[in-house]
C-alpha cells in the first residue's frame, strides 16, 4: 500500500513541458543564426565533434532529474505490515441506476452525475462504516464488494457511466436480489441498502417480492430520487454536443420522469425512508441522522500500518540525473567515433 505525503508537490512538474518549449524554440533559434553565420557543410568543418543527439539527451536527463525531485518531495510511503483493527460501524450498499434515462439533464449537469455526487457526498459522512456500489439497468452489476476504502470506492463511482451495461431498461428486483448476495456476515444486523435512481422501473410487481424477501434478511431499504416529476428528454450527445433526442419506436421523443410513487413505496416497504436528492445537502444530512440512530456492530478490518519513507531512494536517482546532465558534454564520444557505425566519411 503506498502513501503519499505532499500531493501538493505534483504541481511543480509543470515545469517540465515549458521546459521542453523552451528547449525546442530554443533549438530553433540556434538553427536560424547559425544558417545566417555559414552554411551546413561550413559548420561540420568548424564543429566536427558536436553531437546533436547529446543535447537531447541532456533534456532528457534534466527532466527525469526533476521528475525524480518532485517525487521525493511528495515523499511517497509503503505499508510494510498489516494489522487488524476494531471498528464499529453499518454495512451499506449503494445500488445506482446508470440507465439511459439518468442521461436526462433535468437535474444539473443530468441525473446520473447528480447521483454519483450525492453517494461522494454521503461516503464524505461515514466514518468506519462499510460500503458496497452495485449498477443497474436491465441487469445489476457488481462494482465494488464490501470495503472500507472509500478511496477506491469513490474511485470505481467516477467510472460509472450508461455504457457500462449493455442490457438497457430498469430493473430494480434485480438490484435489490444483488444486494442481498453482499452482506456475508450473518450477526451483522445493520444492513442498509440505498437505491439512487429516477423511479423508472420495468420488472413490475418483481420488485416488492424482492423487497419483502431483503428485509426478511434484516436489511433495510432507502430510496433516494434524483430528477423532476415533470419529466425530461434525454439527450443523445457525442463529443458533448447534442446530436438528437431519443425517441420511441414511434418516432416521438421520450419524456422520462421522477416516479416517487414506485420509491417511496420500496422504502415503505423496506422499513426505510425515501428522500428526494435535489438539494444534495439536505438529503446528505437527512441520511447521514438515519444513519447514526442505528446500532453500530464491531467487526474486524485489515489496514497498513508502519509506513516507511521512500523519498531518498527517489532524492538520489533525481541528483544522480541531474549529475549526468551536468557532466555530459556536447562533443561526441570518441571511441563511438572511431568505430565509424554509420559509415561517415571524414571532413578535411
Amino acid at each position: 500500500m503506498i502513501q503519499l505525503d505532499e500531493k501538493i508537490y505534483f504541481y511543480l512538474l509543470a515545469i517540465i513541458p515549458v521546459m521542453v518549449v523552451i528547449y525546442i524554440l530554443l533549438h530553433i533559434w540556434k538553427k536560424r543564426t547559425q544558417k545566417k553565420f555559414a552554411t551546413p557543410d561550413l559548420l561540420k568543418r568548424l564543429s566536427p565533434n558536436k553531437s546533436n543527439f547529446k543535447s537531447v539527451l541532456k533534456l532528457i536527463f534534466l527532466i527525469l532529474g526533476l521528475s525524480f525531485l518532485v517525487l521525493g518531495l511528495v515523499n511517497p510511503k509503503i505499508g510494510t505490515k498489516l494489522e487488524t483493527v476494531k471498528r464499529e460501524g453499518v454495512d451499506i450498499v449503494f445500488a445506482i441506476d446508470v440507465s439511459k434515462s439518468m442521461l436526462a439533464e433535468d437535474i444539473a449537469p443530468n441525473r446520473l452525475e447528480k447521483a454519483k455526487r450525492l453517494v461522494s457526498e454521503i461516503i464524505n459522512q461515514l466514518a468506519s462504516d462499510r460500503i458496497g456500489i452495485i449498477a443497474y439497468a436491465g441487469q445489476a452489476f457488481p462494482q465494488l464488494p464490501i470495503t472500507t476504502d472509500y478511496g477506491a470506492a469513490k474511485m470505481f463511482l467516477q467510472s460509472m457511466n450508461t455504457d457500462m451495461l449493455s442490457s438497457q431498461g430498469t430493473a430494480i428486483n434485480e438490484a435489490i436480489e444483488l444486494a442481498s448476495t453482499y452482506f456475508d456476515d450473518e450477526e451483522q444486523t445493520n444492513r442498509v441498502l440505498f437505491i439512487v435512481s429516477d423511479g423508472e422501473d420495468h420488472s413490475e410487481g418483481s420488485t416488492i417480492d424482492a423487497v419483502e424477501l431483503a428485509v426478511e434478511e434484516g436489511i433495510r431499504i432507502f430510496t433516494i430520487g434524483v430528477g423532476k416529476t415533470k419529466g425530461s428528454p434525454i439527450p443523445i450527445k457525442r463529443n458533448g454536443i447534442v446530436e438528437s433526442l431519443k425517441k420511441d419506436s414511434q418516432g416521438e421523443v421520450v419524456i422520462t420522469k421522477l416516479n416517487e410513487d414506485i420509491l417511496e413505496e420500496i422504502a415503505d416497504e423496506g422499513n426505510g425512508e425515501y428522500v428526494n436528492g435535489s438539494n444534495t445537502e439536505d438529503a446528505v444530512d437527512f441520511i447521514k441522522e438515519q444513519l447514526n440512530q442505528m446500532d453500530k456492530k464491531e467487526f474486524e478490518a485489515k489496514q497498513f500500518a508502519e509506513y516507511k519513507d521512500q523519498f531518498q531512494w527517489f532524492l538520489g536517482i533525481g541528483l544522480l540525473f541531474l549529475f549526468l546532465e551536468v557532466f555530459l558534454l556536447d562533443r561526441k564520444t570518441q571511441w563511438l567515433k572511431k568505430m565509424n557505425l554509420f559509415n561517415e566519411k571524414e571532413i578535411h
